[in-house]
């Protein structure tokens, strides 16, 4: 699972928000069965979190109370984890992540080039994540603005 910030995370809120993850992983379960899991901040700003879905899968309840987690985190940080209408894509080496409307606008009226490369909230697996997390535009999901 993927959850976007719509900014670079200070160090020191990586440092608080490293501990409260881990705090909550080491204690997370499924139907009274614990999940082993594990999370990296990647960038500064994308929170991942891994599960090894081999003896038990993430429930209803384990996903709602990893999202009232990260909901606090949210609060606290300003953080917008849980937002899912935003982009995130590297353009000239800088990461920049902006609303999902701003995002088609910009690639149609040529403001966003479209050499840039565009990250994917939505992969389930670490495979998937480690395949095609990062992709050029043209072969990401937003091609369909091109």
């Amino acid at each position: 699972m993927i959850y976007p910030s719509s900014r670079v995370l200070k160090s020191e809120e990586i440092q608080v928000v490293s501990e409260r993850i881990n705090d909550f992983l080491s204690d997370w379960t499924t139907h009274g069965e614990p999940l082993s899991a594990s999370f990296k901040i990647e960038r500064n700003q994308f929170l991942i979190i891994f599960i090894d879905e081999e003896n038990a899968k993430a429930g209803g309840c384990s996903v709602d109370s990893l999202t009232s987690m990260i909901r606090d985190i949210d609060t606290e940080f300003g953080s917008d984890f849980l937002n899912r209408i935003k982009v995130s894509y590297i353009e000239k080496g800088e990461t920049k992540t902006i609303n999902l409307l701003d995002f088609k606008k910009g690639i149609k009226n040529g403001s966003i080039p479209q050499n840039i490369e565009v990250f994917d909230f939505a992969k389930e697996t670490y495979n998937d994540y480690l395949s095609g997390f990062l992709l050029p535009l043209e072969k990401s999901w937003a091609k369909i603005y091109l």
